[in-house]
């Protein structure tokens, strides 16, 4: 009985195509649009979260100033170098330290010039960064000791300066400073934050501060934990440590701030499932649109269909025949739309990937999920519809014109 049902409503579908397709069209684009907001959206958060992950793994920044708030200030003392080498000699669980200062450079190389970042560290950078070199050498103990004139380029850096010259062994003047590139690091692409992480210049720190500062501070510290320890233990001891050497009195507000990485991956994960969440619920609305019209499009069939409707139930086919007929085709049209619609969403996040530069993650919950509802809202609408159509009394209705 149900096959029968469904053929009826897919014969009833054929003879108007078109109106059939203007149907669903709202189903359709229902169902593409929750689907390609979901589907971006767990993309582009893969893509925070990979982001993150290429800062560090189990990474903390320690900042000087608190967290800001309604009428605090941010000033507070610099970091030194024996902080840095405090926390790796105190703190334990510790993979590497490394001090961190920076400032935006003009970099020139012949007639080519790039205005970038420069960045005073150590080698611990590199490991703390999970940053390998693609060619030449890291700084030497004496090149650190001496404050020596000799960089690391990061890959944009070397693009924009040398394009496809050999920087190695060559000179890029910082300012008014001429540096001997001794190596090239790995490119790493946008940062969590949209920044070009290879933008960026490496100098010993110490020739940072005497050269292009002229001072000994140490505005930021970077440190990796050890795999496997708990990052939490480490923040609790490294603020232990530097409220003690910044004589930050009980009670009073540490003058410095150290974040977890994973909060901050946390954090913004969070804040893209929210907002995608916010859009799939707002593409969802169309869905509800798509059911009204095909609530009406039913209606206006059963009017034109009444003398049909007449004549089936003086034959002896009963309430719920009817019933289940038009019911089965409302269901039918709703279904037809979800599976377009899945199709289109699919194909949509195929194409925006590459322009929007996310990963295409396949979520199979939200394709059921929204085939589901699209059935739903074919039996939500179509109900009415077609107990309309069977409450219709036969002699009433053999006499419609």
């Amino acid at each position: 009985m149900l096959w029968v049902t469904i053929v009826l409503a897919l014969r009833e579908i054929q003879r108007n195509v078109m109106r059939s397709f203007l149907t669903i069209l709202g189903i359709v684009i229902g169902v593409a649009s929750v689907i390609t907001m979901v589907t971006l959206g767990g993309g582009a958060t893969v893509q925070v979260t990979r982001q993150i992950a290429s800062l560090g793994s189990n990474l903390l920044m320690i900042n000087t100033g608190k967290r800001m708030g309604p009428g605090q200030s941010s000033t507070a003392p610099p970091f030194r170098l024996k902080d840095v080498e405090a926390i790796a000699r105190d703190v334990r669980s510790i993979v590497a330290v490394a001090p961190v200062s920076s400032r935006p450079v003009v970099a020139i190389v012949g007639n080519e010039n790039w205005s970038t970042t420069v960045t005073g560290t150590d080698n611990e950078f590199l490991s703390v960064r999970n940053w390998s070199l693609q060619a030449g050498r890291p700084f030497s103990d004496s090149e650190l000791r001496a404050g020596s004139a000799v960089c690391l380029l990061g890959a944009t850096v070397r693009t924009k300066l040398f394009g496809a010259l050999e920087p190695l062994g060559n000179r890029v003047r910082l300012g008014k400073i001429s540096f001997l590139v001794i190596g090239l690091l790995e490119a790493k692409g946008q940062s969590g934050m949209g920044t070009d992480q290879d933008d960026i210049v490496l100098l010993p720190v110490r020739t940072f501060q005497r050269r292009l500062a002229g001072n000994q501070d140490v505005s930021l510290i970077q440190v990796a934990v050890q795999d496997g320890q708990s990052t939490e233990q480490v923040q609790r001891d490294i603020e232990r440590l530097l409220r003690e050497r910044r004589h930050v009195s009980p009670g009073e507000d540490d003058n410095f701030t150290v974040m977890d990485m994973k909060e901050l991956a946390k954090m913004l994960t969070g804040t893209t499932q929210v907002l995608t969440s916010l859009l799939g619920a707002v593409a969802a609305v169309s869905l509800l649109v798509g059911g009204i019209g095909i609530m009406n499009i039913m209606l206006v069939s059963v009017t034109e269909r009444t003398r049909e409707i007449g004549t089936r139930l003086a034959i002896g086919a009963l309430e719920r025949e009817v019933l289940m007929q038009f019911l089965v085709e409302a269901v039918v049209l709703s279904s037809a739309g979800g599976l377009l619609g899945i199709l289109l969403g699919l194909g949509a996040c195929l194409g925006l990937k590459d322009l929007l530069k996310v990963p295409f993650v396949f979520n199979p919950g939200i394709v059921v999920l929204a085939f589901l509802f699209s059935a739903a809202v074919g039996v939500l609408f179509g109900y009415f519809p077609a107990r309309k159509a069977a409450c219709l009394d036969p002699i009433e209705a053999l006499r419609h014109e």
